[in-house]
């Protein structure tokens, strides 16, 4: 029978029937995703039609949690929201997405169990939120400066304890400064080992998400690249065929630095999507004059001709020998990085960089004077490239994804700090809910809600290493004290290089937390309506 025009028939799931759906996704994806927590977590093993060997063996959460889907449409709700939560995490501080599982699944799981009829939901859930915003505040309070010794330990953590991994990227890091740049490559042989180049960071991200060619890592990524540096729009396609004729006809690659039309970006994606382009378009960084001068530095960094609209350049008289040029490109969704060709560019480089120094000495504000050494930090700025070996496909993809777990890791930890790991910076806090707020059953509710969720990463760390967690923590330990599970000794965690980036656990706990509050005020759930055939 034709189906109305227009018409797409649901299936409708409702209160206590829905959620225990839901509470399936969740349970099914958060048992997969938790086992590999901590040092003595598990690996997972993935069927993967995206690898060449067809497997993808993986300690990675972020990897484990992309590869579920369920036939259930409600439980791969469930599921669907549960990735959001992990990606969030992954995408603003690059790590930390199986804790925000974790912290998923115990809010859930206690809100399902303590929340009753008697109860006013909202009220309790907006209880949450406040406790939440108090915890991250205190996180904030909590968080101690890195140091190299830490750079090393929040390295060496992340990649699962691998003393070599944390030492590799520790030296990296000291090559090009804890202000450089350090990203991640599959190497061509079985070694693992970095190399340093000079590079360049820009602060803004890819205009449109149809430019990304590298799916896992939200990333556009183009080798061998010319560079189109402006000012001034793009308003019509036609005022860079100039340019593009000889992209396309030699099978070149672009990255366009300008504003662009939405119309422009429109056209140059979809000739991406039909392959017959390899371009990417950003938008310039900053505005008003300070846009102008560091789009100017940038235009000296790759050796491009840069058109300024406030100088009156006119684009459609731009030619081929106006771009500048870059060995690599990395285009991100907030940030991009520029990986120059050796030394080709270096003098004027130099040039500029001793310009800016004297304007520095001119300078008679502070905000000038940062703005002018932001500016030649930019310039000077080293890039770290870990390129990844193995022996085999599987082994390389495995290690690749811990390093690039750990690198993650150390630049969160750079922005915002350290708190001592192993869960006990969330369970510090646990203690100070799940009390008697007196009348207010909601509040009470909500603090043992809270209470439960604090301990529960400091939990599965201890149940994948097959230790009891009331046995360890039978109270609150001292501050910055717990469990080091690889050693099996009790001890101040910072001391014993036991730490997680600051930055990753607030961003796991206010993520689990956004995605949990929505799944447990949730009482109707539409979903298509699906038909199964089974041979």
């Amino acid at each position: 029978m034709n189906q109305q025009q227009g018409y797409t028939p649901k299936d409708l799931n409702f209160g206590e029937e829905g959620r225990n759906k839901l509470r399936d996704g969740i349970n099914k994806i958060a048992s997969a995703v938790k086992s590999t927590l901590g040092p003595r977590g598990n690996t997972v093993l993935i069927e993967s039609q995206h690898h060449t060997a067809g497997i993808t063996v993986t300690k990675d959460g972020v990897t484990v949690a992309r590869s579920i889907d369920l036939v259930d449409p409600v439980e791969n709700l469930a599921v669907r929201m549960m990735k959001e939560a992990a990606d969030k995490t992954a995408n603003l501080a690059g790590d930390g997405t199986t804790t925000a599982i974790v912290l998923t699944e115990a809010i859930v799981e206690s809100g399902y169990e303590m929340i009753k009829e008697s109860h006013n939901r909202i009220e309790v859930l907006r209880a949450l939120n406040h406790f939440k915003d108090i915890i991250v505040t205190a996180l904030d309070g909590d968080s101690i400066e890195m140091t190299p010794q830490k750079l090393k330990d929040v390295a060496t953590l992340s990649a699962n304890n691998d003393d070599k991994i944390g030492e590799l990227i520790a030296e990296t890091y000291e090559k090009v400064g804890q202000d450089g740049i350090v990203t991640v490559e599959r190497s061509q042989s079985s070694e693992t080992y970095y190399e340093s180049t000079n590079g360049l960071k820009i602060d803004r991200g890819y205009s449109t998400e149809l430019f990304v060619n590298n799916q896992k890592k939200d990333e556009c990524i183009l080798e061998d690249t010319y560079i189109l540096v402006s000012d001034a729009e793009i308003s019509n396609i036609l005022q860079i065929e100039n340019i593009l004729k000889p992209i396309i006809t030699d099978g070149k690659k672009l990255l366009i630095i300008a504003p662009c039309s939405q119309n422009v970006l429109n056209t140059l994606a979809a000739n991406v999507m039909k392959n017959s382009l390899k371009i990417c378009a950003i938008t310039p960084p900053n505005f008003g004059y300070k846009q102008h001068e560091l789009m100017s530095d940038i235009a000296i960094a790759v050796g491009a001709t840069y058109f300024s609209e406030k100088t009156g350049d006119d684009l459609s008289i731009m030619n081929f020998n106006d771009l500048g040029h870059a060995a690599r490109v990395i285009v991100g969704r907030q940030s991009s990085v520029v990986i120059k060709d050796d030394s080709e560019n270096d003098e004027a480089v130099k040039t500029r960089v001793s310009e800016l120094w004297e304007s520095e000495k001119l300078a008679k504000t502070k905000v000038d004077k940062e703005f002018i050494k932001s500016r030649i930090a930019t310039l000077t700025g080293g890039i770290g490239v870990i390129y990844v070996g193995g022996d085999t496909d599987i082994q390389q993809k495995e290690l690749y994804d811990r390093v690039d777990d750990a690198v993650c890791a150390v630049r969160s930890a750079l922005e915002e700090g350290v708190l001592p790991g192993g869960g006990v910076a969330l369970l510090k806090y646990a203690s100070t809910f799940g009390g008697d707020a007196g009348d207010d059953k909601n509040l009470d509710v909500a603090g043992w809600i809270m209470k439960f969720a604090l301990q529960a990463p400091a939990r599965q760390i201890l149940e994948n290493a097959g230790k009891d967690f009331n046995k360890i923590y039978k109270t609150t330990p001292p501050q910055n004290h717990g469990y080091d599970v690889k050693n099996e000794r009790t001890g101040n965690l910072v001391d014993m290089g036991i730490v997680d980036p600051t930055k990753v656990t607030k961003n796991a706990l206010v993520n689990a937390m956004s995605v949990a509050t929505t799944i447990l005020s949730t009482n109707a759930i539409i979903t298509m309506a699906r038909s199964y055939e089974t041979n």
